[in-house]
């Protein structure tokens, strides 16, 4: 007897998600990435809500230890583990996952797919700029120097959003063409 937590369904959506979150080593625009949406796409689809988190932080932290051991070996002097910044990176995956829960409870539609991307946008965006702010010793730990912080990270939302937009276009269109082919996807 096949084991619920181990479905064609959960192995198909999984796989969706590793591969996408590999998609960041083809050359792209800064903050272009694929991340956030892979929370929003495991968000609608998991049936065990734990999975939202799990399999996405999974292919997240994979990629980042592919990217800094091999594409980016030169600027690590050992193997890296984990990477400065990765707290407050991850911290926003963890809130547009929690968020994409929320927001698919019922119903997956476009409408909903496309209110995840935002907040998605919105929430990488504040935590990773405060990140940024807290870690960062050229800022002054006020006000002033946290909104100029912000102010800094302006330039790079709309490859967020963007990138946002097109990976959730990618991960959805996908799954759903799949399920339309292969309705067996669709069970739990």
């Amino acid at each position: 007897m096949q084991s619920k937590l181990f479905t064609p369904r959960f192995f198909f959506i999984s796989l969706m998600i590793i591969l996408v979150a590999f998609s960041r080593i083809i050359p792209h625009p800064f903050n272009f990435t694929s991340l956030s949406a892979i929370c929003i796409f495991g968000s609608a689809y998991f049936t065990k809500k734990w999975q939202a988190f799990v399999i996405p932080f999974a292919a997240t932290w994979l990629s980042d230890l592919f990217i800094n051991n091999v594409i980016y070996h030169q600027y690590y002097p050992t193997f890296t583990w984990f990477y400065e910044g990765i707290f407050s990176l991850y911290a926003s995956y963890l809130l547009i996952a929690m968020v994409s829960l929320l927001i698919f409870k019922n119903k997956v539609n476009t409408t909903r797919i496309v209110g995840a991307s935002l907040s998605a946008t919105v929430i990488f965006f504040l935590v990773s700029n405060f990140g940024c702010f807290v870690n960062a010793p050229e800022y002054p730990q006020n006000f002033s120097d946290l909104m100029a912080c912000y102010a800094a990270g302006i330039p790079f939302i709309k490859n967020s959003l963007l990138g946002d937009l097109f990976y959730s276009g990618v991960l959805f269109g996908a799954y759903y063409f799949a399920t339309w082919k292969l309705p067996s996807l669709v069970k739990a």
